[in-house]
């Protein structure tokens, strides 16, 4: 995919590793071709907290990132280091809704192993780029992927996540350059 017409917009919330936000925007670039640009950080989402369970709704927080425009982003991908939950699951690593503007990638999660030992900076940084193209790929209404070796293959765990390739399998592909095709980024 080549020639861009439009940007994807990195929005850190809260404290996030600067270097994370530069390896998404890289392999946005290295895989879609469309540029994405690191925007001003935004505070971290403390109306989302949910006590009782100890986690950040993730549906709140699109609600609340939805209703903000981003000059020449159609599209945004907010990065945030709290866990996320969504009502039918325990956790999960992003959120997106299907053709929507905006996704949600959470680090709580992807700097540690199955034990809870830490993890090469190496592997977090891929697993971020991995959940951050996944979502993406929502964002232009790619489904999710019975092969595993697509990164729209769904996963709630990391050692399924690690597994995957940076890459979107063939199928995969043609769905998201018609979605951005659609979304007038090219």
């Amino acid at each position: 995919m080549a020639n861009p017409k439009g940007l994807i917009g990195i929005i850190p919330m809260g404290t996030v590793p600067k270097h994370a936000l530069e390896v998404i925007s890289d392999r946005i670039f290295d895989l879609l071709g469309i540029p994405a640009h690191i925007l001003n950080r935004v505070e971290n989402p403390s109306y989302a907290f949910d006590r009782k369970r100890g986690q950040y709704d993730a549906a709140q927080i699109m609600t609340a990132a939805e209703s903000m425009t981003w000059h020449d982003c159609p599209k945004t991908i907010w990065v945030l280091n709290v866990d996320l939950y969504i009502p039918i699951f325990t956790h999960v690593f992003g959120e997106a809704r299907d053709g929507g503007s905006c996704a949600l990638v959470s680090l709580y999660r992807l700097d540690s192993d199955a034990e809870g030992s830490p993890v090469s900076e190496e592997k977090l940084m891929a697993r971020a780029a991995k959940v951050a193209l996944h979502e993406i790929g929502h964002l232009f209404s790619v489904p999710h992927c019975t092969d595993y070796r697509c990164i729209m293959h769904f996963s709630t765990n990391l050692d399924v996540l690690d597994e995957i390739p940076m890459a979107f399998c063939h199928y995969c592909t043609a769905y998201l350059e018609e979605g951005v095709r659609r979304a007038g980024l090219r």
